[in-house]
């Protein structure tokens, strides 16, 4: 089905937060492509779990709560198999969840910008299925691969427009890797690698490789290197605060979830989460802590051709350096709607947009997690419902 020319709500991103706001829209009697639509760019249903590394197994990250509704189809990642790939088992259930309620997602669409036409919001978009030829473009000098999809010769995919009453933005974080600039890092010869381009452990074989962060992305790349790596050096630019209990407890969350939202209504940048909620250690990490490997030393100050320098002068040999430093808020595409504040952030309230009551933030701040998602979502569409 095409993507119609104009409905009262258009939903950008089709991971936890956009599925949940959609889902809510659904039990106010609103029907897709007719009233709202979702637009997705990825090339099958997940979120950004379907961008993970084969090797994540639910119950190894964050928890993964389960959407709003999703009891009806009988599927809980609470009772899911953990010897599968994550983002197997997620994309599986997030179909499953498309389907059963009729979300009618369109993908792969990418949103180009939002921006203001009178009493509407204008969304330009592109297509992005394959074309019979495809080109591979290095980005940057991290060697990240952006899938374009042009042929020689060939016009770019043209730019369609849709109208919408009110957008709802629930793009995530994953299109928007952080990396901390260092002195040297382009006179390095060996790899960098952000979260989002690690694939597979096997990659570094015998390979000396330093690890930068502290969360759990950075803890489950040095468990997973363990045994592959010919060394391993983990370094972050902050203590690891470890916590002596298995899971993150209430009180822990809701601190995190209240610095989140502080930062969200007064506009400043969002800090990381892990910094707000320490790391709870599971039978897994406490092991990893017991034998020396889960020791991390602090920040590098400079990085030469093939290690790096610590600022007592000491060094570590590098063939790659992994940077597991976290994501921000993807919103460029809202640029045109001037919705950022020079502190940083953009001013969120309740999910909308203080600057503008039409657009709506879901997964954004203290709505970040799955169960806070979920959350949101019933929120937003209400104040969606309440305004129509």
């Amino acid at each position: 089905m095409s993507v119609p020319e104009r409905v009262r709500v258009a939903v950008i991103g089709a991971g936890q937060a956009g599925l949940s706001v959609a889902f809510y829209l659904r039990r106010f009697e609103l029907v897709a492509d007719e009233d709202f639509v979702i637009l997705d760019r990825a090339p099958g249903p997940g979120g950004a779990w379907q961008h993970r590394w084969p090797a994540l197994r639910l119950g190894t990250a964050h928890r993964v709560n389960d959407l709003p509704g999703m009891a009806e189809l009988g599927l809980s990642f609470d009772t899911a198999d953990r010897s599968l790939p994550a983002r197997e088992v997620i994309a599986d259930y997030y179909g499953r969840y498309e389907q059963h309620f009729q979300l009618n997602v369109h993908r792969p669409v990418g949103v180009r910008r939002v921006s203001n036409e009178g009493a509407d919001l204008l969304i330009e978009y592109e297509d992005l299925s394959p074309q019979p030829v495809e080109e591979q473009r290095v980005r940057g000098f991290f060697g990240r691969r952006r899938r374009t999809f042009e042929q020689p010769g060939r016009p770019a995919v043209p730019t369609s427009e849709l109208r919408a009453s009110f957008v709802v933005n629930a793009t995530g974080t994953w299109g928007s890797p952080f990396v901390p600039y260092y002195p040297g890092m382009t006179e390095f010869r060996g790899r960098h690698l952000h979260t989002s381009d690690y694939v597979d452990a096997e990659d570094f074989r015998d390979q000396h490789v330093i690890v930068v962060g502290g969360g759990t992305s950075a803890i489950g790349f040095m468990l997973e290197l363990e045994h592959v790596a010919a060394e391993l050096t983990w370094v972050s630019r902050r203590p690891i605060d470890w916590l002596d209990r298995q899971e993150l407890d209430l009180e822990g969350a809701s601190a995190a979830v209240a610095k989140q939202d502080e930062a969200a209504r007064s506009g400043r940048a969002l800090p990381s989460v892990v910094s707000g909620t320490g790391v709870p250690k599971n039978r897994r990490i406490a092991a990893g802590i017991e034998r020396g490997l889960l020791v991390a030393r602090p920040m590098f100050e400079r990085i030469e051709a093939d290690h790096v320098v610590f600022p007592d002068g000491s060094t570590a040999q590098a063939d790659a350096i992994i940077w597991a430093t976290g994501f921000r808020p993807e919103l460029r595409h809202l640029a045109p709607l001037r919705l950022r504040e020079k502190s940083g952030g953009v001013t969120v309230g309740q999910g909308a947009a203080w600057n503008d009551p039409r657009v709506f933030l879901a997964g954004y701040g203290p709505q970040a997690s799955t169960v806070g998602a979920s959350r949101a979502g019933r929120m937003i569409a209400r104040q969606i419902m309440a305004m129509l």
